[in-house]
């Protein structure tokens, strides 16, 4: 190797080793900080009940409400937008095979539709809510964040399904399936850790953003009872709370905070666990 390459070489390796722990300390900060303010703020009574008079300024309550329409946002989210994205990844994988060019441009058309920031499918969905009379709910949050997370889970799973062998596929054929069994049964199964990864991904994504649901599923107090009535989300939980004058407030926003890292972390873990179980799985024509 000629020394200038060697040179050049050294300088990119440092490079990577650097943007590596950089971001890595980064981080480490973030967590840290969460963790070391928000578990001085956190208690039991924050976690199991809902706001009461005067939350904001620091009297009694918790969170409670936000946790749980951040679940309810989230999984019911994550949830449309797989039942939408799966067969739109297996169409462009099986069905398409053949037509690249045609499945290019899906991918290009959902690469710049991912890229759009989440303020403006919020106010599209703000629109949308006008134009058919509706008002905030649970269930407008949803139907947002579901197009938010929809180019997402279908790009995280094309990308998964593009690394299943073309043998699989011929030989599924070669036995006698149609093009429908060899994408939900052969395909899904081989791809079937990405496919959750994906999924994790997705609700990643829903559960922590707050700029899609700001016009869309409003915010409360209370417990839904109903897709139609307003819900309380963790994001913008921790915005309310942090601008709060109070300093005990400020300090309750961090405790909200590390909540909603916990429920991230717990998902990652999970996901991960049976994205390693299903991957060992055998595929049985």
């Amino acid at each position: 190797m000629k020394p200038g390459r060697k040179i050049e070489e050294k300088i990119f390796r440092g490079l990577m080793i650097f943007s590596t722990y950089f971001i890595l300390a980064i981080l480490a900060i973030i967590i840290y900080t969460i963790f070391h303010k928000g578990m001085k703020s956190l208690t039991w009574a924050m976690l199991t009940q809902i706001p009461k008079g005067g939350y904001y300024y620091g009297k009694e309550g918790g969170i409670l409400n936000a946790i749980l329409g951040s679940l309810y946002l989230a999984i019911g989210a994550t949830c449309l937008a797989f039942l939408i994205g799966l067969p739109v990844a297996l169409y462009m994988n099986v069905f398409l095979v053949r037509h690249k060019k045609v499945v290019a441009f899906i991918r290009f058309l959902l690469d710049l539709v991912w890229g759009i920031p989440s303020i403006v499918y919020g106010a599209f969905g703000f629109s949308m809510m006008i134009f058919f009379g509706l008002q905030t709910s649970l269930l407008a949050g949803i139907l947002t964040v579901t197009m938010f997370i929809i180019p997402i889970m279908i790009r995280s799973m094309d990308e998964i399904l593009r690394t299943v062998p073309t043998g699989l596929m011929e030989a599924s054929y070669s036995l006698g399936s149609n093009k429908s069994e060899t994408a939900f049964r052969i395909f899904t199964r081989q791809a079937s850790s990405g496919i959750i990864t994906a999924i994790l991904l997705s609700f990643g994504r829903a559960i922590g953003d707050a700029a899609s649901v700001l016009f869309t599923a409003g915010y409360t107090d209370n417990l839904p009872n109903s897709l139609l009535e307003p819900v309380a989300t963790l994001p913008l939980s921790i915005f309310f709370q942090l601008s709060s004058p109070v300093p005990a407030v400020q300090d309750r926003a961090y405790a909200s905070a590390l909540v909603l890292t916990v429920i991230i972390l717990v998902v990652s873990l999970f996901s991960r666990g049976l994205g390693k179980r299903y991957h060992n799985t055998k595929i049985n024509f």
